[in-house]
């Protein structure tokens, strides 16, 4: 394994524990989980793995081979900057359960693509330490974790589906979470037994959160959530009332937020009920959706999804926050090669950069490795 390899080259004796937590493509549910509604991803066969070995005292070091060179070291937290932050905000947060440690990281998620690399690395070091220290915490105590270290430490608000994902997923289902509950439980989703797969279109554009769009999108959600006096747009039951008492930008974010809950149920009643090849109508709504009442897509996304839909896919939609990353596309087995050409066709006319295809196959949550 070239992590342990690394880690040994660097720090001179074999990691004490290796883990590996993976990324995320979310079927549906977007923008919902700081909302406090229901969303639906599934692991995804790429990730992060972290091989490390605690330290007595407070240095952390850090290496990543995606950033190849010496390893970073970190007498002071406030020296973290980049990448590090993610690993330094989960080591902090554990405050004296643990104190510094060594870690070389390698990661193959792709990078900007809208799969949640960042969750991934605060997983996988989270669940590390747990292990290597005997912490005792559950998965969704993982991935609470490391929510709050990309809240705190990067200032990227994101809600706990990312997390939840990469620490509780299930081979070959999707994971159902309540986000406000934080209840959840995986529902089978085998598409090639119906003759399908789900295809990831990658834009090629990549995006940077932290700040900016994304946070302005869940100001104007509590916003309108404390004008229509409710803890949460998941609790507003009255949608057309709601929408009678707002304006502008927080009437349309409040309509995304309460009609992407009901596609999540809707969409869990069809795969519990076997009827896989009828969640396209709602892919294509949440796009819609996304599209008109978000604001989040962006011309490189929408491309993808209309010529997607024009080469045979049963539905399609942006995934992830947004502003860029990646579509997905539900596509019968047959039909693969046609949406590819036809998405890569509409790119080529626009003058866009050449999309990337990859296949989303659900997988394993964190796990040990070694």
């Amino acid at each position: 394994m070239r992590v342990v390899e690394a880690f040994a080259a660097a720090f001179g004796a074999s990691p004490q524990t290796v883990w590996r937590a993976p990324g995320r493509v979310n079927l549906i549910g977007e923008h919902t989980d700081y909302n406090d509604g229901f969303v639906l991803p599934f692991a995804v066969p790429w990730g992060v793995t972290a091989a490390l070995t605690p330290r007595d005292d407070d240095t952390i070091r850090l290496l990543s081979l995606q950033a190849p060179g010496e390893p970073v070291t970190i007498a002071t937290h406030a020296e973290s900057k980049g990448w590090t932050r993610y690993v330094v905000g989960v080591l902090d947060l554990l405050g004296d359960r643990v104190r510094g440690a060594d870690i070389a990281i390698d990661g193959d998620v792709p990078q900007g693509a809208g799969l949640s690399s960042s969750a991934a690395l605060e997983v996988a070091v989270a669940s590390a330490l747990n292990d290597v220290h005997s912490l005792g915490m559950t998965p969704m105590e993982i991935a609470l974790l490391g929510q709050q270290a990309e809240n705190d430490f990067v200032g990227m608000p994101c809600g706990i589906m990312d997390q939840a994902a990469s620490a509780l997923s299930e081979e070959g289902r999707a994971l159902f979470l309540d986000c406000r509950s934080l209840a959840s439980r995986t529902i089978p989703f085998d598409l090639a037994a119906h003759g399908l797969s789900l295809l990831i279109v990658d834009t090629q554009v990549h995006h940077e959160h932290a700040g900016g769009e994304y946070a302005k999108r869940r100001a104007e959600c509590e916003s309108a959530a404390r004008k229509l006096g409710v803890a949460a747009l998941r609790d507003v039951t009255d949608l057309a009332g709601a929408l009678a008492e707002l304006q502008g930008d927080e009437r349309k974010r409040t309509e995304h937020v309460v009609t992407e809950n009901h596609r999540v149920e809707a969409l869990v009643g069809l795969l519990r009920a076997g009827a896989v090849t009828e969640i396209g109508a709602l892919l294509n709504a949440s796009h819609l959706s996304l599209r008109d009442l978000y604001e989040v897509s962006s011309p490189e996304l929408d491309v993808a999804v209309e010529a997607a839909l024009r080469g045979g896919a049963r539905g399609a939609r942006m995934t992830g926050g947004g502003f860029g990353g990646s579509a997905i596309a539900l596509v019968p087995v047959e039909r693969l090669d046609s949406v590819q050409r036809s998405v890569s066709d509409a790119y080529a006319e626009r003058g866009f950069q050449a999309p990337r295809f990859l296949p989303a196959v659900p997988a394993p949550g964190a796990h040990r490795l070694s």
